[in-house]
């Protein structure tokens, strides 16, 4: 079995980050840009037939090392990432004072 080619790129015209999995769409992070600086993750969603190999948890990483690198903060309404960022402290800093 061949390892699958998986990148993760940010999509500004869907406000979303693309989980790109051999080339085709196999997830995705919905964000909200609530304002200036701040990026709220909505929704993460991974195809069902791609589930148990931990892309969900690639492309919470990818989103979050982006948001890290524009210097911006993070409002983790998806539970999935608010989850993502409990099990790696190193994000959480990024969270946006409650």
């Amino acid at each position: 079995m061949t390892e699958s080619v998986v990148d993760v790129h940010e999509n500004t015209d869907e406000q979303r980050y693309d989980l790109m999995v051999d080339g085709d769409l196999g997830g995705t992070i919905v964000y909200r840009d609530p304002r200036p600086g701040v990026r709220q993750l909505v929704h993460t969603e991974v195809r069902p037939e791609l589930g148990g190999r931990g892309l969900s948890g690639v492309v919470a990483k990818a989103a979050l090392d982006d948001i890290r690198t524009k210097g911006w903060k993070v409002v983790p309404t998806c539970p999935y990432v608010a989850s993502y960022i409990d099990k790696h402290p190193e994000y959480a800093e990024l969270v946006v004072d409650r």
